[in-house]
């Protein structure tokens, strides 16, 4: 968990290029026994007890204070200070003292203590390579040179200057340099088949939220790693800002025990690596055929889907056509009728006018003839009847003188 550093006094560089630095860890635990409680359904608040604690540490503060474990007989907190120097102090002013609670006649015995450190020592794996039988203390990483630490900010450990906050192999080997020749380092999240060849996921987050990494670092000699163990030990991370505001987290540290960086497990890990590399490269390959295949199918169906839609529009054309064809053809019939029943028409009106002429030239012929026989008659009137031809169509008739009655009425005529 990173918590916030007000006091920046106790710390120690670790890597000033990298704003960061070692600082003590102080902390301590505090017990407060309980009493029996006679009354049923009377219960003491953990809440109450603990405010009760920071008002005995007054005006000192804890920078943080939790409960660990609590039973019907005592609660027990942990309690972390700003610095290791003021432990004493606060343990002077809890530890064998008393808690009068409000509505409880017994009083709380409290008892404090600074906390052990929880870190391995010179004779942990001293032991522990001395008892191994398959370590082999002349071979790297089969020997005390390994550091293996886990809760490391990622952000903390990136490259400067970069918008990523993944750490960098590089930082993590400059940042512990300084105790010594530094024969291999290894962040396993940066690897991107460990959690395949491991089944370990390696981006984990801390309580705190910020994503963490666990790392390995190898020194070249014993020396580096021994002093690398001594001054970690106790204390925890601490990243000051350019703005001079410090945060602090604690890191589990602890000796490799695992090979994890002896060239037959780099040898492993690398044939581990070759072969997932491959399964993936094979895995690629399938896929690439796949969504060859898979387009082909596609450019297949969409050759079909057009071949299918241009038959349709082929048939729609035809159908159009035909329905147009037939329009036509209904329409030149309707024309064609039309024409006809104009030609018959017209037909009609040229017969009844040459009838009409005929008639006109019939009617002419005859009076021509007419006129002809009339001439023809008077032609032959005037020749039989003398030089006054139109006594002929007289009303009366002409006689010969020795004809002609001789009353006077006849004369009148």
């Amino acid at each position: 968990m990173t918590t916030i550093v007000h006091d920046t006094s106790e710390a120690v560089q670790l890597c000033p290029e990298y704003n960061l630095y070692l600082k003590p860890i102080a902390k301590m635990t505090v017990s407060v026994a309980l009493p029996q409680l006679k009354m049923p359904g009377k219960s003491i608040s953990n809440w109450e007890v603990m405010e009760r604690l920071k008002s005995m540490v007054q005006p000192e503060q804890f920078s943080s204070l939790r409960i660990s474990k609590s039973t019907m007989d005592f609660i027990r907190f942990e309690g972390e200070v700003e610095n290791k120097g003021i432990v004493k102090s606060f343990l002077a002013k809890l530890d064998g003292k008393s808690i009068k609670l409000s509505g409880f006649t017994d009083i709380l015995k409290v008892r404090a203590a600074e906390n052990k450190v929880d870190f391995p020592t010179r004779h942990d794996w001293d032991s522990f390579f001395r008892d191994a039988k398959d370590m082999n203390e002349t071979v790297p990483g089969e020997r005390p040179d390994t550091i293996h630490l886990e809760g490391l900010p990622c952000k903390w450990f990136a490259m400067k200057d970069s918008s990523s906050d993944r750490p960098s192999e590089s930082v993590l080997k400059a940042v512990f340099e300084s105790f010594g020749k530094i024969r291999n380092v290894d962040i396993p999240m940066l690897d991107p088949y460990r959690e395949e060849m491991t089944g370990k996921n390696f981006n984990t987050f801390s309580f705190g939220g910020h994503l963490n990494f666990e790392g390995y670092v190898q020194y070249e000699d014993h020396t580096g790693f021994v002093k690398a163990m001594d001054t970690l030990r106790g204390m925890k991370l601490m990243y000051k800002g350019d703005d001079g505001k410090a945060v602090a987290c604690g890191v589990k540290v602890n000796f490799d025990t695992t090979k994890h960086l002896s060239d037959s497990s780099l040898k492993k890990r690398q044939q581990e690596r070759l072969k997932l590399q491959e399964l993936e490269r094979q895995r690629e390959e399938q896929k690439r055929r796949q969504k060859e295949e898979e387009e082909r199918r596609k450019e297949e169906e969409r050759y079909v889907a057009i071949l299918e839609e241009e038959e349709k529009e082929k048939r729609r054309e035809e159908k159009l056509r035909r329905r147009e064809q037939k329009l036509k053809e209904r329409e030149e019939k309707r024309n064609q009728k039309k024409v006809k029943k104009q030609q018959e028409e017209e037909q009609k009106k040229l017969h009844l006018k040459i009838a009409t002429e005929e008639r006109k030239l019939l009617l002419a012929q005859r009076n021509l003839e007419s006129i002809r026989l009339i001439a023809e008659l008077l032609s032959r009137a005037k020749v039989n009847l003398g030089p006054n031809p139109f006594l002929l169509f007289s009303p009366t008739p002409y006689l010969p003188s020795e004809m002609r009655p001789s009353n006077k009425r006849a004369s009148l005529h």
